[in-house]
């Protein structure tokens, strides 16, 4: 009997598959890519070693030819695939139907030595009926979109080898630059720099409480005249002054207090009671960027953990393909939303004819479906309760219900604007204004209300009802209240508001959205302050650099115009190797480019705040930042953001070597915060903020077993894990003795980001928490047999690891426990 290869992406979805095709096929997972460009010098192949390309993995003066090489960890699936395709009678690649999907699926046959026209099996959702269509409808390998996956792939190899090293030589250690990373970092340090040269602006405003014999409404001050009372928006945020442009009154406190003491008593009538209909239509479906914000907004969640567990429900057959662009729906699903709006609302609740949605973004590939519940009948959530976990089912919930909702009718209703009028004390003119809004049908509300929990409850709280009034009728203030107002600065972004702005500019793509978020993160480029992501100074220091040296790479627009490029090589309309020429070799591109700004100094900044007090901000090698002012220096506080950073705390901070201002610069107390019992020691494991900053511990000093270690300089304790924390604390150690002892680091000086051997003055990088755990002194001894690598030297007056420098960069101070 006929036996056929199914080669999918993930074992789960493998699992799922099996089951939906039976015994006359094998399904296997390739777990992900299994070849990529080489990472690090030992995986080059031999043969290429002594090229001046081949640190690059891509052979630039050969049509850019990427050297693709089986990862190590990938060789025992890659053997089982062979092995399994030399018994089959036929292979199927049912890899995703995106670019990543098709790729792996043509490294897939590169490795496997497939012959002939490949076989590609798409879908969308994996449930029964989809699965065994898509086995019925093969289709060729689409090589447009395989080499659009290789043009991306080795434009960002060149892009983060070539520009990276320049980051280690002028800033810091371990760093990297992206493509699409780069422009994130960017927007986060822009919308810094707008907090930082933020200027508040005051006013006050009068609000009311005003009574008929219907009951009593709220109204506020809207003109003292003839002109109208200043509000957030008339402010310019850079001068903190009313816009030049605006004509509004800018009420102080005094003229504030002064009108509510004037108008005790006095008649208001009604000048004006309007009355106008409004409607809202329902939001689109789910598109990758949408449930990531949504997620965030209503559950709380960061885009990692909503990625992770939209997967796992894409996988079990619950949900369509997470990774899209496209809010379109199916005829199938359409029927599928409005069906299921009749049933729990009526027929009332949907439309005549069905909604269409179509993408506003202009990089859209509508590859793929919006993301909606999978199958012909949607499954309700209560359906689910025994099935999913609580964050599963919160997801699922989400995505359901917005589902529903793009299918019914326009919410409708009334909105009322009513004006009272008097004169103030000195004969003024005086105008108040109350709004009201009245649902009179909730249509998709009943279903779904953006930002809400439970739609029924937000729904009353939409309704804000005026009582009855009429034109000219008089009626008097029960309470007038004074209040004094301030603009606020620029909100940070959260992950999920990134990616929104990422998209709305037309940069990265649904399948690279969560990793751009966590690289920014791991490269200490920003942390998390609630949900609030505050870029570092080293950002600020890596984008200064790049907007000096490669202003290309870090322009939104550029950027932008290079994702349009590739999508026409995608569409087959353009060309791999001209367009990478020119990138690269062309005038003015990145090879040139790196060669000029390779020699240029240290990146030194000075923020226009400490400007006129001489105070410069430094990065150390380690990636933490430094003050400077003449001879002297003084570390910052890690949990001081930089727009918190004024010249009075530099100046507090400068002022005292000991570090003991950094508490009124806002570094946290001391304190002792338990994560839990360590699961392989089952000691307990505390996060310790002392006076040189956080750092691990375990066990009780003069315990068998008690180590401190530091934490990772791009970590804020509060986002640290049991496990992580155990982690590193396990890799923490020292192999053999005596003066041939080899540390296993963890994090610090020569890779902050990335755990090192170190011997005396010499250091090996290693590649991951698991190899410094796993490690032997006698493979750590192998390491060491080639030429030696030393530490970075350190800029003059630089902070030393562990402590601030005394005046003058003179010797650090005592290194804490773990430093």
């Amino acid at each position: 009997m006929p036996h056929t290869l199914v080669i999918v992406e993930s074992p789960a979805k493998a699992k799922k598959i099996q089951g939906y095709l039976g015994s006359a096929y094998t399904v296997k997972a390739s777990v992900g890519h299994i070849r990529d460009l080489p990472k690090k010098q030992a995986e080059i192949p031999k043969k290429y070693e002594q090229e001046a390309w081949a640190r690059l993995g891509v052979n630039v003066n050969d049509g850019f030819s990427p050297i693709y090489v089986v990862a190590p960890e990938k060789r025992d699936t890659v053997k089982t695939l062979v092995d399994l395709a030399a018994k089959a009678d036929t292979i199927i690649l049912a890899t995703d139907g995106d670019r990543e999907g098709e790729a792996i699926a043509w490294h897939i046959a590169q490795e496997l030595k497939l012959k002939g026209p490949l076989q590609r099996m798409v879908f969308n959702e994996i449930t029964k009926d989809k699965i065994l269509e898509a086995a019925r409808n093969l289709r060729p390998l689409d090589t447009s979109l395989v080499d659009a996956q290789e043009a991306r792939r080795v434009l960002d190899r060149l892009y983060g080898y070539e520009v990276s090293p320049v980051l280690w030589r002028r800033v810091a250690k371990g760093l990297s630059a992206g493509r699409v990373q780069s422009v994130g970092t960017r927007i986060l340090v822009d919308r810094e720099r707008a907090r930082m040269a933020f200027m508040a602006g005051s006013w006050w405003s009068v609000d009311g409480t005003f009574t008929t014999p219907h009951g009593t409404f709220p109204a506020s001050l809207s003109d003292v005249g003839g002109r109208k009372i200043a509000k957030s928006g008339d402010f310019d945020a850079d001068t903190g002054a009313l816009k030049s442009s605006s004509n509004a009154l800018l009420l102080d406190e005094q003229r504030a207090k002064g009108l509510v003491s004037g108008l005790k008593g006095r008649p208001f009538t009604v000048g004006s009671a309007e009355e106008r209909p409004w409607s809202q239509k329902p939001p689109a479906p789910f598109i990758t960027s949408t449930l990531l914000q949504e997620t965030s907004r209503k559950l709380k969640m960061r885009a990692s953990k909503a990625t992770t567990i939209a997967q796992k429900l894409y996988e079990g057959g619950f949900i369509t393909y997470i990774r899209t662009d496209s809010p379109s729906l199916s005829d199938e699903a359409t029927q599928a939303a409005r069906t299921q709006a009749v049933d729990l609302y009526g027929a009332q609740s949907v439309p005549d004819a069905p909604r269409a949605y179509t993408t506003k973004s202009k990089n859209a590939q509508e590859a793929h479906e919006a993301i909606r519940p999978a199958g012909k009948v949607f499954r309700t959530p209560d359906s689910l309760k025994g099935e999913l976990d609580a964050d599963a089912w919160k997801v699922y919930d989400l995505i359901w219900k917005r589902t529903v909702a793009c299918q019914m009718r326009d919410a409708t209703g009334k909105k009322m604007t009513v004006r009272l009028e008097s004169a103030a004390a000195d004969g003024a003119a005086v105008g108040f204004q109350a709004q009201g809004k009245t649902i009179e049908f909730p249509g998709f509300l009943r279903a779904y209300v953006e930002g809400e929990d439970d739609p029924e409850a937000a729904l009353d709280d939409k309704d804000v009802t005026l009582p009855p009034l009429r034109q000219g009728q008089q009626l008097h203030a029960e309470k007038l209240k004074a209040s004094g107002k301030t603009t606020s600065p620029p909100a940070r972004f959260t992950d999920a508001g990134l990616l929104t702005e990422l998209e709305t500019r037309g940069l990265g793509r649904p399948s690279t959205f969560k990793a751009i978020v966590e690289t920014i993160i791991d490269r200490g480029y920003a942390r998390l302050k609630g949900s609030a992501l505050v870029p570092s100074w080293t950002a600020f220091a890596v984008v200064e650099l790049l907007e000096q040296e490669f202003p290309n790479l870090v322009d939104y627009q550029f950027t932008a115009r290079m994702e349009d490029d590739l999508d026409e090589i995608a569409g087959g309309r353009a060309a791999r190797v001209p367009y990478l020429q020119a990138f690269y070799f062309g005038e003015g591109g990145l090879k040139s480019a790196t060669t000029r700004a390779a020699g240029g100094e240290t990146v030194t900044l000075r923020p226009d705040k400490l400007r006129a007090h001489a105070i410069e901000v430094r990065i150390s090698p380690d990636g933490s930042g430094y003050l400077k002012q003449g001879d002297v220096t003084a570390v910052l506080p890690a949990a001081l953001a930089p727009d918190e950073l004024t010249p009075d705390k530099a100046r507090a901070l400068l002022a005292d070597p000991n570090r003991e201002a950094a508490k009124e610069a806002g570094a946290p107390p001391a304190a002792r915060t338990s994560l839990g019992i360590c699961p392989r020691t089952k000691k307990e494991i505390r996060v310790v903020s002392g006076k040189w900053g956080p750092f691990l511990s375990i066990g009780e000093k003069g315990e068998r077993g008690a180590k401190t270690a530091s934490l990772p300089p791009h970590k804020a304790p509060e986002t640290l894990t049991l496990e992580e924390a155990s982690m590193i604390l396990a890799a923490s150690r020292t192999l053999g003795k005596g003066k041939d002892a080899i540390e296993v680091v963890p994090f610090g000086r020569f890779e902050p980001h990335l755990p090192y051997l170190a011997q005396g003055k010499a250091y090996r990088s290693l590649s991951s928490l698991d190899e410094a755990i796993s490690i032997t002194l006698e493979q750590a001894q192998a390491r060491f047999a080639p030429p030696v690598r030393s530490a970075p030297p350190r800029p003059a007056g630089a902070p030393r690891p562990g402590g601030a420098p005394r005046p003058g960069g003179g010797p650090g101070m005592k290194k804490p426990p773990g430093r």
